[in-house]
């Protein structure tokens, strides 16, 4: 079979994973590539458990035990799937359209189209977003990097404002996201409960090399940055300045458009609560953006061990 004929696809995991027994196989082999070991102990000897044809309790299929801690698990213990009723088939078919789709899919899309409750699709989604989050960054970005901010949660509003490092900044239901992009390369982004200087020199040191050369707008918070990295270069929009030679904030004008587009137009509110779980989305989506479809599933997938999410959380 040709590379392209086997690329996943929706087509794809609809047809290889229609039954239980296929998409749990797939799991095994992505999660357990050398044969599985126990999650809750570690233990590399483990045997599979199947039920005597007598048996009026069958075991579940797929179920393993550890000889070490004798305790039973299957491939989705400790992960993102682990007492999910949703069968494994929907649950891929549900990771490979939020990682294909570019501005992202609702619940609501999801519970219709995979036939679950609205509610089940929801925590489903938030589960996906948690396994799309990326670790802490072993190496930090580097080069040309391009700093920015901005508010999402609605439209500012007389009183909104106070002052602050910037000419202004929104309060009440509207919440910061700042991203910091490597020109050509991935972006960092994350929720700030107050953008001021301390938090933004803060992000930046703890992200970046002190070799990059950092591009932002004119804002106040900026000032005295240059005295951390190789170079601070600014852009003054106030003047609609956008560009000046390879000084500029677009890319990161450009994650922030994603952004915007799919709160505005997929998922129209994000609550202050879980906005980090719906930036880690973008943010995956985007570091991927070289990769096929395909590849950023299966790399979504991969995200999912050691990341259990209860519905309380």
């Amino acid at each position: 079979m040709s590379k392209k004929a086997s690329a996943l696809n929706l087509t794809v995991i609809i047809r290889r994973f229609s039954s239980e027994d296929t998409a749990r196989e797939y799991l095994d082999k992505l999660r357990w590539p050398d044969g599985p070991y126990c999650p809750h102990c570690g233990g590399m000897e483990v045997y599979r458990l199947t039920a005597k044809p007598e048996s009026k309790k069958p075991g579940r299929k797929g179920l393993l035990k550890c000889k070490y801690c004798r305790k039973q698990f299957t491939v989705t213990v400790g992960s993102i799937f682990e007492a999910s009723h949703i069968p494994l088939s929907k649950w891929l078919q549900a990771i490979y359209l939020l990682c294909s789709s570019k501005k992202g899919m609702s619940a609501h899309q999801l519970h219709r189209m995979l036939g679950i409750t609205y509610k089940s699709a929801w925590f489903l989604c938030h589960r996906i977003r948690y396994a799309m989050q990326q670790p802490a960054m072993l190496e930090k970005l580097s080069g040309i990097i391009e700093a920015d901010e901005t508010y999402i949660g609605g439209k500012r509003k007389a009183g909104e404002w106070k002052k602050s490092g910037f000419e202004g900044a929104p309060t009440g239901h509207m919440a910061p996201v700042v991203a910091l992009v490597q020109r050509g390369g991935k972006v960092r982004a994350f929720p700030m409960e107050r953008v001021t200087a301390e938090n933004l020199h803060a992000a930046l040191k703890e992200n970046v090399d002190k070799s990059a050369r950092i591009m932002t707008d004119e804002a106040k918070a900026y000032r005295g940055i240059d005295a951390h990295f190789a170079s601070h270069e600014t852009v003054n929009h106030s003047k609609k300045e956008y560009a000046r030679g390879d000084v500029t904030t677009n890319a990161a004008e450009g994650f922030f458009g994603l952004l915007k587009r799919g709160v505005n137009g997929i998922y129209h509110h994000w609550s202050k609560k879980h906005l980090h779980r719906y930036v880690s989305e973008f943010e995956f989506r985007y570091n991927g953006r070289m990769i096929s479809d395909g590849d950023r599933t299966e790399l979504a997938i991969a995200g999912f061990e050691g990341k259990r999410l209860k519905y309380r959380d």
